[in-house]
């Protein structure tokens, strides 16, 4: 991916943060309390939009450094992190199936995996 498309993607999982928090504290309320999971729910907004907002940034950032390539690796890391991590919580909430939680683990190792590659790709002793 390159910094535009990075940026459109941090944009769209943003949105989709937005959009998800605010149907669960309106439209999913009454679920959530019954099922006791509104704090999972809400921890799973959370890393979404955290790490919404970290592609965003990331996808100005390759703007800005265009030789530092292992950003975009970062960024698809930070979407997977995304769909396992938050997307796990997620579905758990909803439906109270506990085994999912065994996968979410996956997602933060996909988060900080970014992170270090953010890191690599800052540390490169060329730029």
């Amino acid at each position: 991916m390159k910094g535009k498309q990075i940026i459109k993607t941090g944009a769209v999982f943003g949105m989709l943060a937005v959009g998800i928090g605010a149907f669960g504290a309106h439209g999913l309320k009454d679920i959530l309390d019954e099922t006791g999971r509104a704090e999972t729910f809400e921890t799973a907004v959370k890393y979404h939009f955290y790490h919404s907002l970290a592609i965003f940034l990331i996808g100005i950032l390759a703007l800005v450094k265009p030789t530092w390539h292992k950003l975009s690796t970062a960024a698809m890391l930070m979407v997977v992190g995304i769909i396992i991590f938050s997307g796990s919580l997620y579905f758990l909430s909803l439906t109270g199936i506990t085994w999912l939680g065994a996968i979410t683990p996956l997602g933060g190792v996909a988060f900080i995996a970014g992170w270090i590659l953010i890191f690599l790709a800052a540390s490169n002793k060329n730029d």
